[in-house]
């Protein structure tokens, strides 16, 4: 059996293996299941939803939560909480032969907010998000390599609101300076956000309607506010 440390800051492990520590880490992922290991980085339970459903066939996923871009502490243990349910569900559901593990990173928002407190003006989808993506990705591949997985990739490509291309490019870079794989997926192609948000039904999952900083918060709660008072005006107008 492979020797399991603590480490990394990594805690909170619910893995689908025979786990004999509190917390299981792996020291390299020497599962038998003859499918390469895959540390994939999730935002929040409905968007790994499909992503697990597309990828758990080809490989042995690791689910790893790191989001300190999640500023309120209570919306991230929220997040947190429906990503462990989704995965406690998928693994119990006996029509699935796959199982998925899951890894919980260090929450520190301090980090987020001290990297991206300059661009706090930025729209969503600017300079803020890529920092925001490159912390996260960085992250992912540290630990991936660390941990000898083969790959790692991440489930921000599902989102209609998050741009491919630049969470491609990071993704690369990270591979080739951590010395490990990267799997390049848009997973929002097909259908992947439209999949992602029947399963969170099915599922009963919280889901958001803001990425996860104060930023984006208030700004989905301005969009909010403007189509209320668009459907207030139209319906005075019938």
């Amino acid at each position: 059996m492979v020797e399991k440390k603590k480490t990394f800051g990594i805690e909170n492990c619910i893995c689908a293996e025979d786990c004999q520590s509190e917390e299981c880490i792996l020291q390299g992922r020497e599962t038998g299941l003859g499918k390469p290991s895959l540390l994939l980085h999730s935002c929040c339970g409905p968007c790994s939803t499909s992503c697990i459903e597309r990828l758990a066939p080809d490989y042995d996923i690791t689910v790893f939560f790191y989001n300190p871009n999640i500023t309120a502490e209570e919306e991230y243990k929220k997040r947190k909480e429906n990503q462990i349910k989704f995965i406690k569900r998928y693994n119990e559901n006996p029509d699935i032969p796959y199982k998925v593990n899951f890894m919980e990173g260090d929450y520190d928002s301090s980090r987020f907010i001290k990297l991206c407190c300059p661009y706090a003006d930025e729209p969503e989808g600017g300079k803020r998000c890529g920092i925001c993506f490159d912390m996260r990705l960085e992250k992912t591949a540290q630990i991936a390599a660390l941990m000898n997985f083969d790959t790692f990739t991440t489930t921000l490509t599902v989102s209609p609101h998050k741009d491919y291309k630049v969470i491609s490019q990071i993704g690369k870079r990270y591979a080739d300076i951590y010395k490990v794989g990267f799997l390049d997926m848009d997973f929002k192609k097909k259908d992947g956000f439209k999949r992602s948000t029947q399963l969170a039904k099915e599922y009963e999952l919280y889901r958001q309607d803001f990425c996860g900083c104060e930023y984006s918060r208030i700004e989905a709660e301005k969009r909010r506010e403007e189509k209320e008072e668009k459907e207030r005006r139209e319906k005075e107008s019938e």
